[in-house]
């Protein structure tokens, strides 16, 4: 499985109109969240930043915020942000562009948001486009992967992958999913304690 923990320059300059980083300058930390919300990783997230005082951003897949409405939320009363991600997790590269923008204006129905995040980070140049234009939506992609959704490495190494690469301005990706709750329940509460020990604030995306 080959992916990028911290995403290049170059890939950044591909998609400008796209949202990799904030400003460098202060000591601010965006958590995110991808594929929920799902009935125990979400509530485990939830509980974790609630004991950080930490917020973050919750890119829902529709079909799972329709599934699990009180869930959803949760999320939004206990202060943090949505954003959506599709109502099926599709890959924008594999999927015929009037399909695609119909999943996510699907998606719509359940989440109220001008942010969206690709799955799989996977978009054309034309699709961010008409989402942009269009719709008016923010495309939010990141700067620290966790890969908690990889099954090959442990917790301790995600979460080293976010502590040794996030710094100011960085977007991170965790999930809610079945598939990463082994890797992320190890992983997100090391890396909430290693940023607050550095005074960091961890923020909503905006």
């Amino acid at each position: 499985m080959f992916y990028f923990v911290k995403t290049p320059w170059l890939l950044k300059k591909l998609y400008p109109g796209c949202v990799w980083n904030f400003p460098r300058g202060e000591k601010k930390i965006y958590l995110s969240f991808d594929d929920g919300p799902h009935p125990e990783a979400t509530p485990l997230i939830l509980d974790q930043l609630k004991k950080f005082n930490a917020v973050a951003t919750f890119f829902c897949i529709g079909k799972n915020v329709r599934e699990q409405p009180l869930l959803y939320k949760r999320i939004l009363d206990e202060g943090h942000r949505v954003g959506n991600h599709s109502h099926n997790h599709l890959n924008g590269w594999k999927t015929k562009n009037e399909t695609y923008i119909d999943n996510i204006r699907e998606a719509m129905k359940y989440i109220d948001s001008d942010l969206y995040r690709p799955p799989y980070g996977r978009i054309t140049r034309f699709q961010a486009s008409i989402l942009q234009k269009s719709f008016r939506l923010k495309i939010i992609m990141w700067d620290v992967l966790s890969a908690d959704f990889d099954k090959t490495i442990s917790g301790e190494k995600c979460a080293r992958n976010v502590t040794s690469n996030a710094g100011p301005g960085s977007i991170v990706i965790f999930h809610d999913s079945a598939k990463a709750y082994d890797r992320m329940s190890i992983a997100l509460p090391k890396v909430l304690t290693h940023f607050q020990e550095k005074n960091y604030s961890f923020e909503l995306i905006r």
